[in-house]
């Protein structure tokens, strides 16, 4: 068993680790290597979604070079399996890049900024992360104009953070590790512009803006609904309705006690089908609007379907059958402090994950990560991604792998920049495709 291997022990498995992959070969990436033609990789994942979306799915990720990596996590994923990994396994993001970690609010109330989206988490190599999320360092200041030595800089600041804190935490004693807190974020000027917006998005904000007073349906005067907005957000028919809300049931169960008592004293008032993302558009994903202690206490729940994982048919998986189950799971493994609220259900032959729409959520925009703010984020991005593998996983192993972090650092540039480029080739391919009308 691990915990009765000393720690140092456990750093010097991890510096053996490099006799299977070198730190330095992480900067490998060859186009001639792949097996796969991305366009038709996308066209499989789009199976079982709603097939009147997958056009809208397309069109953001036309977008741009960003817009497409944000929505193709399955290329990136058959990518990263055609190459030598460490094998240290944590629980993984899956889908890490700029615009993945966000401010919420914890359930204490207060305001924490953290990874904050795990469809396509499961347990893999720790640097399948770090790759991803530095080639979307790379991309996201590509669009906003920053200089190539910028985008260099934040790399090397991002994998300098992520291996100085992984170290920091293979020393620390575990309870300390579990709870690590970083408190410079409002000096971060993208987070700090994060948490000013989550501090505003309020449940009574969210109900002014995505419902409006009830017209039309008997039985509904007097009453506020969701307000549609087709096609990102529809109302569903009464008998749709009852069928997203018999879900709630299963669900309720995967709460913890008090949490089902405190649930509990919430009713539901509407339903509807939301369009959400860029990865996850033609998924279905139903928003349920509920009110507790009147109607200035409302709730939205969203139920997510999650699909299997991206990485799971490259990777031996031993997590959850159900695949709301796996992502909350891997949320609470990763996260500081998840939304209490988070949970899974079943509705026909689909799994979904349950949670929270809006309760002081918000994220950065990309056109925070111009100059300067590019920097302060990738930090923060190291920081908080190296508390996520080192809750879940060993932090001796990858701080023994890393070492002082020079080598991969630089590894991990020439990969990202060389993926960049791919990902850059694979947009103007798909912008080609018969997928995408208009150009």
């Amino acid at each position: 068993m691990q915990d009765c291997i000393p720690a140092q022990e456990r750093r010097e498995r991890g510096r053996l680790h490099r006799k299977q992959v070198r730190r330095q070969d992480h900067c490998h990436w060859q186009p001639k290597e792949r097996r796969h033609d991305p366009i038709a990789l996308m066209e499989e994942s789009m199976r079982g979604r709603v097939p009147s979306l997958i056009a809208l799915k397309y069109e953001r990720m036309a977008a741009s070079p960003f817009g497409f990596f944000r929505g193709a996590v399955p290329v990136m994923a058959a990518d990263l399996s055609l190459l030598p990994h460490t094998t240290i396994f944590s629980q993984i993001c899956g889908d890490a890049h700029v615009r993945n970690l966000g401010a919420y609010a914890a359930p204490d109330g207060r305001l924490v900024f953290d990874i904050n989206d795990f469809d396509e988490t499961i347990r893999g190599p720790f640097e399948w992360d770090l790759k991803r999320l530095a080639t979307s360092l790379v991309l996201a200041g590509r669009e906003v104009g920053d200089k190539r030595a910028q985008c260099e800089e934040a790399v090397h600041r991002l994998v300098f953070q992520y291996r100085k804190y992984a170290d920091m935490f293979a020393r620390m004693p575990v309870l300390d590790m579990v709870r690590f807190q970083i408190h410079r974020l409002q000096r971060i000027s993208p987070v700090s512009a994060a948490l000013l917006k989550a501090e505003r998005s309020t449940p009574m904000h969210t109900l002014e803006q995505i419902t409006v007073p009830a017209r039309g349906r008997a039985g509904e005067e007097g009453k506020r609904v969701l307000k549609e907005n087709k096609p990102v957000l529809t109302r569903l028919s009464a008998a749709q309705a009852r069928m997203v809300l018999a879900s709630l049931h299963e669900y309720k169960q995967t709460l913890q006690p008090e949490r089902r008592h405190f649930f509990a004293q919430y009713r539901p008032v509407d339903a509807g089908f939301k369009v959400v993302g860029t990865g996850s558009v033609g998924l279905r994903d139903y928003l349920v609007y509920m009110e507790g202690n009147g109607s200035a206490d409302p709730l939205f729940l969203q139920i997510k379907e999650e699909p299997a994982s991206a990485y799971a048919k490259y990777i031996e998986y031993h997590g959850p059958h159900h695949q709301g189950q796996r992502v909350a799971e891997g949320q609470r493994a990763m996260q500081f402090q998840s939304d209490p609220f988070l949970g899974w259900t079943t509705i026909g032959h689909r799994q979904y994950l349950v949670r929270q729409l809006n309760d002081h959520k918000a994220s950065i925009e990309v056109e925070d990560l111009k100059g300067p703010g590019l920097l302060e984020y990738a930090e923060i991005c190291g920081e908080l991604l190296a508390r996520g593998h080192a809750r879940s996983g060993d932090p001796c192993l990858i701080a023994g792998y890393l070492g002082n972090g020079k080598r991969f650092a630089e590894a991990i540039l020439k990969f990202a920049e060389a993926y960049a480029d791919q990902t850059e080739r694979d947009w103007e391919a798909l912008r080609r495709s018969k997928h995408v009308t208009s150009r």
